[in-house]
């Protein structure tokens, strides 16, 4: 998760995964051609993304082709909601303890 969260605290990382439509596959070339960034800043961004499991890479011949693997950003959305919503039942709760000794 924290991979995730990381990866996606880039601006540049955040638009480029807004380039994708649902189902989409770019190549480094269109990725490319949107950004002002040489050839190897993009393979990086792209790289980190991969690595984190936001991006998935498909070989067709010599060129690369990336699709946004949903799941992964969805499940680790999930599990921050979680997190918050545990977080703040235990923050409630506490007040209510406290309250609860003091009689």
């Amino acid at each position: 998760m924290a991979a995730v969260f990381a990866a996606m605290g880039d601006t540049t990382r955040q638009r480029i995964l807004l380039l994708f439509e649902p189902g989409e596959e770019l190549s480094i070339k269109d990725i490319a051609a949107v950004f002002d960034f040489g050839r190897s800043t993009i393979v990086h961004h792209l790289a980190v993304l991969e690595k984190a499991g936001i991006l998935s890479v498909r070989r067709e011949g010599r060129q690369a082709l990336y699709s946004v693997c949903h799941g992964t950003v969805l499940d680790s959305l999930e599990k921050l909601r979680l997190f918050i919503e545990e977080d703040l039942q235990e923050a409630t709760a506490l007040p209510q303890i406290a309250k609860g000794t003091r009689s």
